[in-house]
């Protein structure tokens, strides 16, 4: 009877041990996809206009969307989450004062009846954002159907791609230089030039050089996760300026030219701690800012791809090498 007993014992103990191994195991196995579903899920910030639009279902005034007439090869992105939605290739000119897709990347929009009982929404797959309606039966191309778009639903980046990119915020002084060096890096499918980290709604260079705004110059970075990685680009930033610097970057001095990483996830802001912490070790001074991202505002044309454009190289911004890999 004891014999008896002591088996039972052990066979109880043993599933609890297995059943807590298991409890364990699933747990774990939560926690990595909550990671996961977490970095999915993370959103840009929106403007209010955006917000009016892409989460309220708000339409912009027609003929002053930014891409109403763009005709440029590339890819339009959803501004909230930066999937992939519609290809130029299947863009037209309606004249109905939005922009207009006769198609879209598959499984990248959802169709649905429009809360006015007439209309049918589109909206982003990936994050449900609204991007405007779809109608059919009008006759503009062979495929007989006009996807009428918010410009301001939208991202526009001239490479044709398909699979979702990821996107990184960078501060390091004068963004022309920045972006001359960030732009050449392997893997960075494009990048913008803007300001980001102030106080004002859709600020201009003047504004921003009249240091009211608190913004920095920034370069918006989206690269491709298959060839690179955000590690490897923040490194490349640390090595193309001098981050020790306060408020300045070679002759150009003033709040808006500080050296500062603006992180879209959690993951982003560890990968740039142990960098940091790495530089530390190295007996650097790191002036660096670690902020989380705020809303993203497009400079002027004029600054876009500067150097490229009116040739020449950065005379603030010289590129060393500190990182072994």
């Amino acid at each position: 009877m004891l014999r008896l007993i002591f088996i039972l014992f052990l066979l109880v103990a043993f599933t609890s041990c297995a059943q807590e191994t298991i409890n364990k195991n699933d747990k774990q196995m939560n926690l990595n996809q909550k990671v996961k579903q977490d970095l999915m899920k993370t959103y840009n910030p929106l403007s209010k206009d955006e917000q009016k639009v892409i989460l309220q279902k708000g339409t912009e005034p027609p003929f002053t969307g930014e891409y109403t007439k763009t005709k440029q090869k590339g890819t339009y992105l959803c501004r909230q989450c930066n999937a992939p939605l519609y290809r130029s290739e299947d863009k037209f000119e309606s004249q109905c004062g939005w922009p207009s897709f006769d198609d879209e990347i598959s499984g990248a929009v959802i169709h649905k009846p429009d809360a006015d009982g007439i209309r049918t929404e589109i909206l982003c797959a990936n994050c449900g954002a609204h991007l405007g309606h779809v109608f059919k039966g009008e006759g503009f191309t062979s495929k007989d159907v006009r996807h009428c778009v918010n410009s301001v639903s939208l991202r526009f980046i001239p490479v044709v791609i398909e699979s979702t990119p990821e996107r990184a915020v960078f501060a390091a002084g004068c963004f022309w230089g920045v972006e001359y060096y960030l732009s050449e890096a392997p893997g960075v499918i494009s990048t913008t030039v803007g300001y980001m980290g102030g106080k004002t709604e859709n600020p201009t260079y003047k504004d921003v050089c009249s240091h009211t705004t608190e913004h920095a110059e920034v370069v918006e970075v989206f690269f491709d996760p298959k060839i690179t990685s955000f590690e490897k680009i923040a490194k490349l930033f640390f090595e193309i300026h001098d981050f020790t610097q306060v408020d300045r970057q070679g002759p150009d001095i003033g709040d808006q030219y500080r050296s500062e990483i603006f992180y879209l996830n959690e993951n982003q802001k560890s990968i740039t701690d142990s960098i940091i912490n790495v530089l530390k070790e190295k007996n650097y001074k790191v002036a660096t800012l670690v902020s989380p991202a705020g809303v993203f505002w497009k400079a002027e044309g004029y600054h876009q791809d500067y150097y490229k454009n009116n040739g020449g190289q950065p005379y603030c911004h010289i590129k060393q090498k500190i990182f072994d890999n």
